[in-house]
């Protein structure tokens, strides 16, 4: 992957700039939900469950590293997929919009749920793990899909707009797996003991 390709890549995604703050603020306002609709049982019991698996799987786990690692790679590449193939019409692009959501009304609902339930642990974990990752990860799904809208209406079932979006797909895939490595990182550094990657 040449740096004149990445830089092609951000460039076309910069042109999009109201686009990309259009996501920006549906993530917030996601986000905002998650935030303050947590008094509800129903809310409280979901956005708990998640943290608790999120503690459990991921930074507590006593499962090896790179298991980890593979399981939210895989994860992530889903959704880059799913980003990039929006681009194929406009109506596609309801899906990854609706995942957008649901992934900043969780994202909201469980920094609440961390830093109030499990108090200086789970804040902890928001600050030097959860917040940075899930941000990252959010922001390369904003910009997959940014460049979707910008294909979406002028998309023809022709062999090089399927190219554009492969190529669209291997870069966003890449930023991922590259934040998925991050996150391994942080995890052996700060929750995992070395003897994990065996």
């Amino acid at each position: 992957m040449s740096f004149s390709f990445l830089r092609e890549f951000f460039g076309r995604a910069l042109e999009r700039r109201s686009t990309l703050i259009i996501f920006a603020i549906l993530f917030a306002a996601g986000a905002l939900l998650g935030l303050c609709f947590i008094n509800t049982p129903a809310a409280y019991d979901f956005h708990l469950e998640n943290c608790d698996r999120y503690l459990r799987r991921v930074c507590y786990s006593d499962r090896n590293v790179f298991t980890i690692f593979s399981e939210r790679t895989a994860g992530c590449l889903l959704l880059a997929a799913l980003s990039a193939i929006s681009g194929i019409h406009i109506a596609a692009l309801a899906l990854p919009s609706a995942v957008l959501l649901y992934r900043a009304y969780t994202f909201g609902g469980s920094i609440r749920i961390l830093c109030s339930v499990y108090r200086v642990s789970g804040s902890l974990v928001v600050l030097v793990l959860y917040l940075p990752i899930h941000l990252l990860i959010d922001a390369v799904l904003i910009v997959g899909m940014a460049l979707s809208c910008a294909r979406a209406p002028h998309f023809c079932f022709c062999k090089r707009d399927f190219c554009d979006i492969l190529c669209d797909f291997g870069v966003l895939a890449g930023l991922m797996a590259l934040i998925c490595l991050l996150e391994m990182l942080l995890l052996l550094v700060l929750f995992h003991p070395l003897g994990m990657l065996l």
